[in-house]
C-alpha cells in the first residue's frame, strides 16, 4: 500500500517508516497537520496513519477536514492518549481505528493490513484508467475493449500502477512492491517490464517516464 505517514517525532517516524517499507509498503512521511491534510488531499495514498498531537493541526482535525471535503482514504490515529474520550472522539471525526501508544509494531502492523483489506472490499474488483481495464476477479485485462495476454509479473505491475494513478513511483518503489525485495543493482528489470507493458498495451497505457525517478500513470479525469 501507498501510505501517509504523519508524525512529529522524526526519530518514531523513522523507525515505523523503516517498518513499513520492509513489509513491501510505500511510505510518504511529513511532520505536522498541515503538511498532512496537503498531502492527503493530493491522493494516491491507500491509508493515512496520522499522530493525534501534531503542530499546526491535530490529528483530529485533520480526519475531520479531510472527511468534510469528501476525501474517504481510511485513516489510523496514533496517540499517547488513551483515554475513552479521546478514541471516541476520533472515531467521531471519521478515523477508522486508533492505536494507542507506546504500541508494538506487529500490532501496527495487523491493524495496518486490516484496513488494507477493508480498502480493496471497498474499491472493488475492477481498476481502471483511461481505456485500460483490468478486472482483478476474472484476472483478466482489456485495453480499448480488447483482451490482453499479460504475465503474472506484468499483471502485478499494472495493478500498481492502476491503484495509484497520478503518482510517481521510483524504480525502487516499484521492485519492492511487484518483485518483493530491494536491489537497486536490479531495478533495471522495472524498465524492462515498463517496456513490455508499453508493448502490449500501445497508446491505451498514459504511462510516463519520470527523469531520474522512474514512472507515473496519467490520470484519466
Amino acid at each position: 500500500m501507498h501510505i501517509l505517514l504523519a508524525e512529529d517525532d522524526q526519530r518514531m517516524a523513522r523507525a515505523v517508516a523503516r517498518g513499513l517499507e520492509q513489509e513491501g509498503h510505500v511510505v510518504a512521511v511529513v511532520h505536522d497537520g498541515d503538511a498532512a491534510l496537503a498531502a492527503a488531499h493530493d491522493g494516491g495514498f491507500d491509508l493515512l496513519v496520522l499522530d493525534v498531537m501534531m503542530p499546526r493541526r491535530d490529528g483530529f482535525r485533520v480526519v475531520q477536514a479531510l472527511r468534510a471535503d469528501g476525501v474517504g482514504t481510511p485513516a489510523l490515529l496514533l496517540t499517547a492518549r488513551g483515554e475513552v474520550e479521546d478514541r471516541v472522539r476520533g472515531l467521531d471525526v471519521g478515523a477508522d481505528d486508533y492505536l494507542v501508544k507506546p504500541f508494538a509494531f506487529e500490532e501496527l502492523l495487523a491493524r495496518v493490513r486490516a484496513l488494507g483489506r477493508r480498502q480493496e472490499r471497498q474499491a472493488g474488483a475492477v481498476l481502471a484508467a483511461g481505456a485500460v481495464r483490468m478486472d482483478l476477479l476474472r484476472h483478466a485485462v482489456e485495453a480499448e475493449g480488447k483482451g490482453i495476454d499479460l504475465s503474472p509479473t506484468e499483471f502485478r505491475l499494472l495493478e500498481l500502477f492502476l491503484r495509484h494513478p497520478g503518482q510517481a513511483l521510483s524504480r525502487a518503489q516499484i521492485l519492492s512492491r511487484v518483485w518483493g525485495y530491494d536491489a537497486a543493482a536490479e531495478t533495471g528489470v522495472v524498465d524492462l517490464y515498463v517496456h513490455y507493458l508499453r508493448r502490449k498495451l500501445g497508446r491505451a497505457l498514459r504511462l510516463r517516464t519520470v527523469r531520474g525517478v522512474g514512472y507515473r500513470l496519467e490520470r484519466s479525469d
